[in-house]
Formats: structure tokens, C-alpha cells, sequence
């Protein structure tokens, strides 16, 4: 089963930013363990650009989609045996990156 792992950072209570040794090793041991599928920060929500092309003209907002303190900061995709191992992977990720984890199988 493949589950995405979504990094949530807050604007008002961030985490640390001096993660990125800690991280890189987390990513080496979830590929050494075989749950690795793919990962990648996001740049800052402000950066973001809605489309809509539901109508008869696309429509390009700048901004996020959700104006909102907390933000999807980064993604990982994992592949693992079941949600138990997933959700203790994501509570080592919590830590690991020092902000809140949400965790979503894929369908």
C-alpha cells in the first residue's frame, strides 16, 4: 500500500529550520528499508498559482488556494505494509523534520 505523507509547517509556530542532515539521513534509512517512493519539499504557499479551467476560460489566481496558517510545507510517498507502519514511520517523520505529519493512503 502507498501512502502520501504530507509535511505541515504553521506560519505562526514553524519548525526548525536546520532539519536538513536529519532528514536526508530519515530519507537514506526509508530507502535502505525499502519505503521510499518519492519526497520533495514545496517552496512557501505565497509562491502558489490556482487554475481553474472549469469554464469557458482558464482563470490563474496568484496566492494559495486556502489562505490558512498552516500550509503544506512537503510531500513523501511511501510504500508500506500497512497504516500501523506507516503511522510509526510518520511519528519518527514528525520529529525527524520537527512539524506535524499527515498521513493518506492512496486509493
Amino acid at each position: 500500500m502507498q501512502y502520501l505523507i504530507s509535511v505541515i509547517d504553521d506560519k505562526t509556530n514553524p519548525g526548525s529550520t536546520d532539519r536538513r542532515s536529519a532528514i536526508s539521513a530519515f530519507n537514506e534509512r526509508l530507502v535502505s528499508e525499502g519505503y521510499w517512493v518519492f519526497a520533495g519539499g514545496l517552496a512557501d504557499p505565497d509562491s502558489a498559482t490556482v487554475v481553474d479551467n472549469r469554464g469557458e476560460e482558464s482563470v490563474f489566481s496568484d496566492g494559495p488556494f486556502i489562505e490558512s496558517k498552516e500550509y503544506l510545507a512537503g510531500v513523501w510517498v511511501w510504500e508500506a505494509p500497512d497504516l500501523d507502519v506507516a503511522l510509526t514511520l510518520a511519528a519518527e517523520a514528525s520529529t525527524v523534520c520537527d512539524r506535524k505529519i499527515e498521513v493518506r493512503p492512496f486509493v
